[in-house]
């Protein structure tokens, strides 16, 4: 049963530990290799071109995040982005799962860092780097405003989506920038900063920021 199957992928990634994200990549391979099988297991379904647009979209999304953090890991050499780069190169490699498995045309073919074919995400990719060389405590908040717009992102996905092997990729995907934004989150308050969410509500956002890391 497709629907059990699903409840069981959810059970499996959404149990909680404590604590900043430090993600082990050991456990995060074998979670993306875990959610990757059962994508693979699952029938084929038709794509409408809205739910074709939002897997290339998502796809090109997740390699802003990865390259703007890269850009901050150079400037300021800070921990956190070096770490979660390693998780965004998963969800990168999780949506070509998907791109792959229904032989859509990848959107960032080879393009290099801070190179993308959709536009908005090219003009947003110059803002937020620029804004995040004003400071480290900038790049935190550049951070945050990047995860929060991953989930708004992911949350509207989800919506326009019937498969059901996307619907559990755009999950993991969603619970790892939720992670992503706690941690942010903390890293910024914890350099005497603050942030107000542009994207999801305020009281989405105090949900997810006060609540443990989930277990991908």
């Amino acid at each position: 049963n497709l629907i059990i199957l699903f409840a069981g992928v959810l059970l499996f990634s959404s149990c909680e530990k404590g604590g900043l994200l430090e993600e082990d990549q050991g456990n995060l391979s074998q979670s993306l290799s875990a959610i990757e099988a059962t994508v693979s297991s699952l029938p084929v379904e038709p794509l409408d071109s809205a739910e074709k647009q939002r897997v290339l979209f998502i796809r090109e999304e997740e390699k802003l995040a990865y390259d703007v953090y890269q850009a901050m890991f150079d400037k300021y050499g800070v921990k956190i982005f070096q770490n979660i780069p390693n998780s965004e190169l998963s969800h990168m490699e999780a949506m070509l799962t998907i791109i792959t498995k229904y032989q859509l045309v990848d959107p960032m073919d080879k393009n290099p860092r801070g190179v993308f074919a959709n536009a908005d995400l090219q003009s947003l990719y110059n803002a937020l780097v620029s804004q995040g060389n004003g400071s480290v405590l900038a790049a935190y908040q550049v951070g945050a405003k990047i995860e929060e717009l991953d989930i708004f992102d992911l949350n509207k996905s989800i919506e326009v989506t019937n498969n059901l092997d996307v619907k559990i990729m755009y999950d993991f995907l969603n619970k790892g920038s939720r992670n992503h934004l706690r941690s942010f989150f903390k890293n910024l308050t914890n350099a005497g900063g603050t942030y107000t969410p542009v994207f999801i509500t305020k009281s989405e956002f105090v949900a997810i920021v006060t609540t443990p890391t989930e277990k991908m």
